[in-house]
């Protein structure tokens, strides 16, 4: 007789270990190579250290949080995709890309014009060549954000820096069964201090510098998750708001912290949570 194994998704608020940044010495400016340093540098010079923190899992409260208040949006009941392997990027940029574009516009009131500049597919396969990252961050800066407009918005450019301008993540899982492991964690922008974001170069081959943003730990800080995550949901995560510059706040709203996190409530051998998120400038009104 076949034997049926109940699963039970992993849930409810828990404490786990979350890696957050310190700042570099007073002076100094955060870095990573993201290819082999020049001689006689370092690869990064931002140190990592493990700190436990609370996190409210926000299943049947979704509805509580918005972009314009946490930078961060839950969507649910999201029609099947059209794209079904996401495995070929060109298949992914023809079938989801289109399907992400529509959401954007209808879900971020007065939103009128998306470019979706690039994705990312996270695989649990150990020879996967890109996995969760396991590490507080935020995928952008308002030094990034303005660069990402001028590369990618041609002639434009310009006039579209003169409104409102943000870059939104739209992410999902891509396991056929509810998420158990490797949930994403985030923290309400209304909780994050000015002074808790570094902003770290990335300095390519070419010469090229972009600028992501570690996090340090702030008590203060509220961390969330949303258990059991199917395909048919999105979780919307903001990485700047030109917004908060434009009408003199503090300049630490509208980017969220994000980080991958073990679940204590994980079984050992839970299947492995794959994801694609797809990075969007976000214009208007």
């Amino acid at each position: 007789m076949a034997v049926t194994t109940t699963i039970t998704i992993p849930s409810g608020t828990v404490t786990a270990k979350l890696n957050f940044a310190r700042h570099p010495p007073e002076g100094q400016v955060a870095f990573n190579y993201v290819d082999t340093p020049p001689a006689g540098e370092v690869q990064r010079n931002v140190e990592q250290f493990q700190q436990e923190v609370t996190i409210e899992d926000i299943r049947g409260r979704e509805s509580e949080f918005s972009l314009d208040r946490d930078a961060f949006q839950v969507i649910q009941n999201v029609p099947e995709s059209k794209e079904k392997e996401f495995v070929d990027d060109e298949s992914i940029k023809a079938n989801y890309y289109p399907e992400v574009e529509k959401l954007l516009l209808d879900n971020i009131p007065g939103s009128n014009r998306i470019f979706l500049f690039d994705h990312t597919i996270r695989r649990a396969d150990p020879n996967a060549s890109r996995k969760a990252v396991q590490s507080v961050h935020i995928d952008q800066t308002a030094y990034s954000t303005e660069k990402r407009v001028h590369t990618h918005m041609g002639e434009d450019a310009e006039k579209l820096l003169q409104g409102r301008y943000r870059i939104v993540n739209v992410w999902r899982p891509l396991n056929k069964n509810p998420i158990e492991s490797m949930p994403l964690g985030f923290a309400s922008t209304s909780t994050l201090d000015k002074k808790d974001v570094i902003p770290v170069e990335h300095r390519y081959p070419s010469g090229y510098v972009g600028q992501t943003a570690a996090i340090a730990y702030n008590p203060e800080q509220k961390w969330y998750y949303l258990s059991g995550m199917t395909g048919s949901e999105r979780l919307l995560l903001e990485c700047f708001d030109s917004e908060n510059i434009k009408e003199g706040a503090s300049g630490d709203g509208g980017r969220v912290p994000h980080t991958a996190f073990e679940h204590p409530l994980t079984r050992p051998d839970a299947e492995g949570r794959e994801s694609i998120e797809v990075r969007a400038l976000v214009f208007g009104p």
